[in-house]
C-alpha cells in the first residue's frame, strides 16, 4: 500500500488544475489555485501563533496525538473546508464542533479534546465567550464575520484579517508533511458523551475521502495517478448535511481530491428544501447528499410539489442513515434518470458498504454490497464470520481503519481489537453477512431493546413505522416493563392529525414480526435529531420514560 498526506494531495491536485472552480458558496467562486492560497496563508498565521506539531507519531499509543488541535465551530461555507485544509498543510489536527452544544457541552468537548486553536462564527462567540476561562489551552481565537453583528472577542483576529496578513508561500513544515499526521472526528454523543476518534491521514484518505479510483476500487499507488484522475474530473457536489457530520466533510474532501466542485447551499443554519432545489437548478449540482429520513422526507417532498430542474442531477446519496424504500421511490419517480445510493460507514469505519436502487427497480432498505474491508465477526469477537454463517455478529472494518479514540485506551481497545493478528473496527452494530456476499444491516446494539427475551432495533421499527403515510419522522426506544423486561416505545412526529394507532400497527406489521411492535406511541410536535439528521436517542429515551 503506498500512503498519502492530505495537505500534499491537495497541492498536487490543484497544482494540475489551477483555473477550475473548487468551491462555490453564494457570490464566492473559488478556483483550486484560489483556496490553495487561502489555504497555506491560513496554515502560516497557525504556525505564526505556535500551532503546529509536537513530535512525531513514534513511540505513541493510538489513542495519543502527537499535533496541536484546532477546533471548527463553524456554518457550512467555504471556511470549513478551508480551516481542514489549511491546518493539515500546518501539521495540525482540525476537529468538528456541534454548533448546537449548549456551553456545558462545549466545555466539555473543548476540555477533551486540548484545543490550542478554533476558528467559529461570530454568531457563536457569546457561548464561546462563555468558558473560555475554564479553557486555558486555547490561544488562538479566529473568528469568521457573518451577519449576527457580534464584535470581535479580546484577543481574536478576524479570518479575512489572518489570511491577509500571511504569507501564500509553501508552509515550512511542509517539508515534514506526514501520512502519519492526524484527522480526527468527533463522533455526534447522541448515544453518550462525544469522543474522538483519531486516524491516520494516510487511512482515512483511503476509506472515506477519495483515495481509491472510481473505476476500478484500488488504492492510488502513486501521485501521479491521483492527478491524471483529477484531471479527469469536474462533477459538481453539494453537500446538503452540516459540514461538521462527518458525511458532510467526507462528501467535500471527496469532491476535491478528485477534481471535483464543491457547491453550498445559501441557507446553511437549517435545511431549507427550497433552497437546497434552487441551488441544484443554479449551479447544475451532480450529486446530491442527504441524510436519511429526515432529510430525504423534505426534499422529496419539494420535489414533487415545487417546479425544480433538476436536469442535471445524476446520483442521490444518502449517508449516514440509510432512507426509507418508501422515500427512495417517491425520488426515482420524480427523477426517473437519477440514481439512489445508501452509503454506510461510521466515524470509526470510514465508508463501508452501500445499496443502490434506479427507476424501475424496488427499492428496499436494510441490505448491502460490501466495500473493501467490510465484513462481519462473530459475537464473542474472537473469529471472522463466513459468508452465510447463522449468527447474528458484528459489522467490522478490516485494514484501514483508525488509530483509536483521543485519550481512551479502554474504549480504543474494545473497540478496535485484534483476532487472528489483524486489526478491526468493531464500532457496534449487528448484522450478518449472507451466502450470496450481502450484508444484513440490523442496527446499533447501544440502541438495541431487548424485550421478552428477544432483541429488538430502534432502527428496524422506525424504518417499519415510516411507511405510514400519516408519519412524518419517528424514532424508537425503549422504557422499563414488568411484563416484558422493556417494551418498545415508537416516538411519532406526524403528518398533520396524529394517525389513529391501529392503523400504524398494521403498517408496521407488514414489515416487523409481531414482537417487535411497538407497545405504546408518544405523538410529539417535533422529533429531536441533531443538525446532520442524526436522531437523538436520549432524548427519544426521556420522552419514553415520561410518556
Amino acid at each position: 500500500m503506498t500512503d498519502f498526506n492530505l495537505a500534499a494531495v491537495h497541492e498536487a491536485v490543484s497544482a494540475a488544475i489551477p483555473d477550475r472552480e473548487c468551491l462555490v458558496w453564494r457570490d464566492r467562486r473559488l478556483s483550486y489555485a484560489e483556496v490553495t492560497d487561502r489555504t497555506r496563508r491560513l496554515a502560516n498565521h497557525l504556525a505564526e501563533r505556535g500551532v503546529g506539531p509536537r513530535t512525531d507519531r513514534s513511540g505513541l499509543e493510538g489513542h495519543e496525538s502527537h499535533q496541536d488541535h484546532l477546533a471548527i465551530y463553524l456554518h457550512n461555507g467555504n471556511e470549513y473546508l478551508e480551516a481542514m485544509l489549511g491546518s493539515y498543510k500546518a501539521r495540525v489536527a482540525p476537529f468538528n464542533v456541534n454548533y448546537r452544544y449548549v456551553e456545558e457541552e462545549l466545555l466539555y468537548l473543548l476540555d477533551n479534546s486540548g484545543a490550542k486553536a478554533i476558528v467559529y462564527h461570530s454568531a457563536f462567540a457569546p457561548t464561546l465567550a462563555n468558558v473560555l476561562a475554564d479553557l486555558p489551552e486555547l490561544e488562538v481565537l479566529i473568528q469568521v464575520d457573518d451577519d449576527s453583528g457580534n464584535d470581535l472577542l479580546p484577543g481574536a483576529v478576524e479570518y479575512e484579517a489572518a489570511l491577509a496578513g500571511a504569507s501564500a508561500d509553501l508552509p515550512a513544515v511542509s517539508t515534514d508533511w506526514s501520512p502519519d499526521d492526524l484527522y480526527i472526528l468527533y463522533t455526534g454523543g447522541t448515544t453518550g458523551m462525544p469522543k474522538g476518534v483519531l486516524w491516520r491521514q494516510a487511512d482515512i484518505y483511503v476509506g472515506a475521502l477519495g483515495g481509491r479510483n472510481q473505476a476500478t476500487g484500488e488504492e492510488f499507488a502513486s501521485i501521479e495517478e491521483i492527478v491524471t484522475a483529477a484531471e479527469g474530473g469536474g462533477a459538481r457536489l453539494m453537500p446538503a448535511p452540516p459540514f461538521m457530520h462527518g458525511a458532510g466533510h467526507w462528501l467535500g474532501f471527496n469532491a476535491m481530491n478528485s477534481g471535483h466542485t464543491v457547491v453550498v447551499q445559501d441557507v446553511v443554519d437549517r435545511l431549507d428544501p427550497v433552497d437546497v432545489w434552487s441551488i441544484v437548478e443554479k449551479e447544475e449540482v451532480n450529486i446530491l447528499l442527504l441524510v436519511g429520513d429526515a432529510f430525504g422526507r423534505p426534499l422529496v417532498e419539494e420535489l414533487e410539489n415545487g417546479t425544480h430542474d433538476t436536469s442535471s442531477m445524476l446520483l442521490v446519496v444518502s449517508g449516514g442513515a440509510p432512507l426509507n424504500s418508501t422515500i427512495k421511490d417517491r425520488f426515482l419517480a420524480a427523477m426517473p434518470s437519477v440514481m439512489i445510493m445508501d452509503a454506510v460507514g461510521a466515524s470509526e469505519t470510514g465508508s463501508q458498504m452501500s445499496h443502490t436502487s434506479a427507476a424501475g427497480q424496488k427499492a428496499s432498505t436494510g441490505t448491502f454490497t460490501p466495500g473493501p474491508g467490510a465484513c462481519v465477526v462473530s459475537p464473542e469477537l474472537d473469529r471472522l464470520l463466513a459468508a452465510g454463517h447463522e449468527e447474528e455478529g458484528w459489522l467490522a472494518q478490516q485494514g484501514r481503519v483508525p488509530l483509536g479514540y483521543l485519550g481512551d485506551a479502554d474504549k480504543t481497545a474494545k473497540t478496535f481489537p485484534v483476532i487472528d493478528d489483524i486489526r478491526y473496527s468493531v464500532p457496534g452494530d449487528r448484522a450478518r453477512l449472507t451466502a450470496d456476499g450481502i450484508i444484513e444491516l440490523y442496527g446499533r446494539d447501544s440502541v438495541t431493546i431487548n424485550t421478552g427475551g428477544e432483541k429488538v432495533f430502534a432502527e428496524e421499527v422506525e424504518q417499519a413505522l415510516a411507511h405510514h403515510p400519516g408519519v412524518f419522522d419517528v424514532v424508537v426506544a425503549g422504557r422499563p416493563s414488568e411484563r416484558w423486561g422493556n417494551e418498545v416505545i415508537a416516538i411519532v412526529q406526524p403528518k398533520g392529525d396524529a394517525p389513529d394507532e391501529e392503523s400504524l400497527l398494521a403498517e408496521a406489521a407488514k414489515h416487523i414480526a409481531r414482537y417487535k411492535l411497538p407497545k405504546a406511541f408518544v405523538f410529539v410536535d417535533e422529533v429531536v435529531r441533531s443538525p446532520a439528521g442524526k436522531a437523538d436517542y436520549r432524548w427519544a429515551k426521556e420522552q419514553a420514560l415520561t410518556a
